[in-house]
């Protein structure tokens, strides 16, 4: 499985917050807080400024994979590298930001979830890397000693990889993700020994039967006639959110996103916007990848009828590295360390995974990427912007509704829209406490015919 020519324009879009039963929208422009949640959602801490309108240079942290192996997704500011400690707030969007951004109730769900990063080789500084971001936004630590975080090798022991400075930066990413979107999470970390399908395949598979219940991966290649035997090796899952990036390509599809039995998550183009009820706005990324698989069935969830099989992607989220995020990494890569500004569609798979684990466990038979699509209501629509050209314009560029280039039935470009499924969190406490309600008023009747 070789990496594609890289193709830029491609924007998709969506933050989803998934509930226990099925509270995922799919949809590159879809980004939104469930009706009738604002009063349950938690004051957002004061987001800090917004980043700079001037255009950055960037680069993939990975170099291009020889063929056979995966490329990451991670994208970094070339000009925006600041120093360990410098008194002042990093650029880039912190915590509160992406949680004001998507009205996550990131203070109150999440505590005792895990989420699993499955990346290859090795960080050796990822604790104290993580916790140094945690430190500068006063969020709890996650430590080893604590049980908070645990790093493993690809097969669960403790035999590590070969420490890559490149995948370490992607590594530094995706800890820093799930951190701002489920700081309550316990995160597990696992080192494949190399970035094949093989290895980080078994990566995801160590990850469930470690207990996850939420696993983000953030690589890709191009599709294969074999794929749909690989998703029966590594990716068949139920019960489990398996996020994967969409890709930076631009329009296209890779996989393991293409595959039906995961989340899809594509990009978008963050801004604030001051004067709205939201407060911030989302284009279509061009970068993002999007697209109709060659090889995988279509899931039932998706019902569009320009792509007969797998549509790609169904959510999205922050992703554009002009709109990125602040990441620390004191590992350096090419002369690169420090406070950092990243994006790539890398950002936002784990961003979703940490918002899925805000949403509670999923049903044990069903597949999540099916739950942005019963709930697209909850989910804000990207309606703007595109990643290329294609024959179904949806699936290439962002509208009202569904589009893949943002996802979720609202793919904005597919209307792949950016969405952030917000309330899932409130709706599993309903139907936690309708359960515990059911089970009380059993014992009441047991007691009162045993009298």
């Amino acid at each position: 499985m070789t990496r594609s020519t890289p193709r830029r324009p491609r924007p998709r879009a969506l933050v989803a917050l998934a509930a226990t039963s099925a509270v995922f929208a799919a949809g590159v422009g879809l980004l939104a807080g469930a009706a009738g949640a604002a009063s349950t959602r938690p004051p957002a801490a004061a987001p800090a400024a917004q980043p700079a309108a001037a255009h950055h240079a960037t680069r993939n942290v990975c170099r291009t994979p020889a063929q056979g192996f995966l490329q990451c997704w991670a994208e970094v500011q070339t000009d925006s590298t600041q120093p360990a400690a410098t008194g002042g707030t990093p650029s880039g969007y912190g915590p509160a930001d992406l949680q004001s951004a998507y009205s996550l109730p990131s203070s109150t769900a999440g505590s005792g979830a895990t989420v699993a990063i499955v990346d290859a080789y090795d960080l050796p500084t990822a604790e104290n890397d993580l916790n140094a971001y945690r430190a500068q936004y006063g969020l709890p630590a996650c430590t080893s000693a604590s049980g908070c975080f645990t790093k493993v090798g690809q097969s669960g022991s403790s035999t590590l990889p070969a420490a890559n400075a490149g995948w370490g930066q992607e590594i530094a990413l995706d800890l820093d993700m799930v951190s701002a979107s489920c700081p309550s999470c316990k995160i597990l970390l696992v080192e494949a020994t190399s970035s094949s399908i093989a290895n980080l395949g078994t990566g995801v598979n160590t990850a469930v039967n470690l207990g996850a219940k939420y696993v983000s991966n953030s690589y890709g290649g191009s599709e294969s006639s074999g794929e749909t035997s690989t998703d029966s090796s590594y990716y068949n899952h139920p019960g489990v959110a398996i996020t994967v990036s969409s890709g930076d390509s631009g329009y296209g599809v890779q996989y393991p996103a293409a595959s039906r039995y995961v989340t899809a998550v594509g990009g978008t183009s963050l801004t604030r916007a001051a004067g709205t009820a939201r407060g911030w706005t989302e284009t279509a990324w061009s970068g993002a990848g999007s697209g109709c698989s060659s090889y995988e069935t279509k899931p039932a969830a998706q019902t569009d009828t320009g792509c007969t099989k797998r549509t790609v992607a169904d959510v999205s989220s922050v992703a554009d590295p002009q709109t990125g995020v602040a990441v620390y990494d004191s590992t350096a890569s090419n002369g690169q360390s420090g406070w950092l500004v990243f994006g790539g569609t890398s950002a936002a798979a784990p961003l979703i995974a940490g918002t899925y684990a805000l949403a509670g466990t999923p049903a044990a038979s069903t597949y999540p990427n099916a739950y942005p699509y019963a709930h697209r209501s909850s989910l804000n629509d990207v309606t703007s912007g595109s990643n290329g050209s294609c024959s179904a314009s949806y699936l290439c560029t962002s509208g009202a509704g569904y589009d893949h280039r943002t996802a979720h039935h609202h793919r904005t470009a597919h209307h792949h829209r950016t969405a952030v499924l917000l309330g899932a969190a409130d709706r599993q406490r309903r139907l936690r406490d309708r359960h515990r309600r059911t089970v009380d008023g059993q014992r009441w009747r047991h007691r009162q015919q045993h009298r």
